[in-house]
C-alpha cells in the first residue's frame, strides 16, 4: 500500500515539475487550454490549421501570413449606387476659402421632398433646437438662459445661407458651433438642411402632392368658396326684398 502511495506521489511530483517553465508569461503545461482560455484573435491574420494536425512550425508560419491586405489610404466603402453620395470623403478643407467655395459648388444629393423634410425635422428637433429654437429664430434654451447669445435667425440673417455652407458648418463647425460630423451621418446632415430650408421660408411645411413632392402655392388647388347664406328677413317683411328688384 505504501509502495503504491509513494509511486503516485512521485508521479504527481513529476507532472507538477513538468508544468513549471522559466517563462514568467507562460501558464505552463495546460490540459485542453481551449476549453477555458479563449484565443486572442488578431485582424488580418490567417490562423490556418490546428497545430495538433500540421505541427507547430507550420501553424506558426500560417499565423504570420496575412489573409488579406489592408485597404489603401483613401479607400471608399461601397454601399450601393444609391448610397455612393454619402460614402465619398468630404473634399472641402476647414478654411475660410473652402467655406465660401462650398457655398458655390456644393449642393445636396437629396430631393426636396416630404420624406427628406420630415426626416430632417426629426434631426433638427433632436440636435438643433437647444440653440436655434423650434422655429429657427435663435431663441433656444441655451440662448434664453444667456449661455450663448447672438444666435442668428434662419428667417433673417441666415435666410439666404446656401446649403453648401450649411453642410460645411455641420461638418467642420464654425464660430461657437462645433462640428456635428461625429453625431450626424452625411445623409442626416443633408436631411436636416432640407428642413432648415423650410425654416428659411417661414417655418411652415409646404403642401405635397400624391408623390410627396412640394407643391408651389400657385399650383395648390384653390378651395371653392362656400355659398353665403342669405340672412332671414324680419317678420312681416318677407317679400319686400324680392319685390325691390322690380
Amino acid at each position: 500500500m505504501k509502495t503504491l502511495q509513494h509511486t503516485l506521489l512521485a508521479t504527481f511530483a513529476a507532472l507538477w515539475l513538468t508544468a513549471c517553465v522559466n517563462d514568467p508569461n507562460s501558464p505552463g503545461l495546460e490540459y485542453m487550454p481551449d476549453m477555458y482560455r479563449s484565443p486572442a484573435i488578431e485582424a488580418y491574420v490567417d490562423y490556418g490549421q490546428e497545430p495538433y494536425e500540421v505541427g507547430e512550425d507550420v501553424a506558426r508560419a500560417q499565423r504570420n501570413t496575412p489573409s488579406s491586405r489592408k485597404p489603401v489610404p483613401g479607400t471608399i466603402p461601397f454601399r450601393g449606387e444609391d448610397q455612393l453620395a454619402f460614402a465619398l470623403p468630404y473634399a472641402f478643407a476647414q478654411t475660410v476659402e473652402d467655406y465660401e467655395r462650398a457655398g458655390l459648388e456644393l449642393s445636396s444629393p437629396l430631393m426636396s421632398n416630404q420624406a427628406n423634410m420630415e426626416a430632417g425635422k426629426l434631426v433638427y428637433e433632436a440636435m438643433c433646437t437647444q440653440c436655434h429654437g423650434v422655429e429657427g429664430k435663435g431663441d433656444g434654451a441655451l440662448s434664453r438662459n444667456g449661455h450663448i447669445v447672438g444666435i442668428p435667425s434662419y428667417s433673417d440673417k441666415l435666410k439666404d445661407l446656401p446649403e453648401g455652407k450649411m453642410y460645411h458648418t455641420l461638418t467642420w463647425g464654425k464660430g461657437l458651433m462645433g462640428s456635428h460630423a461625429s453625431q450626424l451621418s452625411q445623409r442626416q446632415r443633408w436631411e436636416v438642411i432640407e428642413y432648415i430650408k423650410v425654416l428659411q421660408n417661414g417655418a411652415e411645411m409646404p403642401d405635397f402632392d400624391e408623390n410627396g413632392m412640394p407643391v408651389a402655392p400657385s399650383e395648390a388647388p384653390e378651395k371653392e368658396d362656400e355659398p353665403v347664406a342669405t340672412p332671414a328677413a324680419p317678420a312681416g317683411m318677407e317679400g319686400m326684398a324680392d319685390n325691390a328688384q322690380y
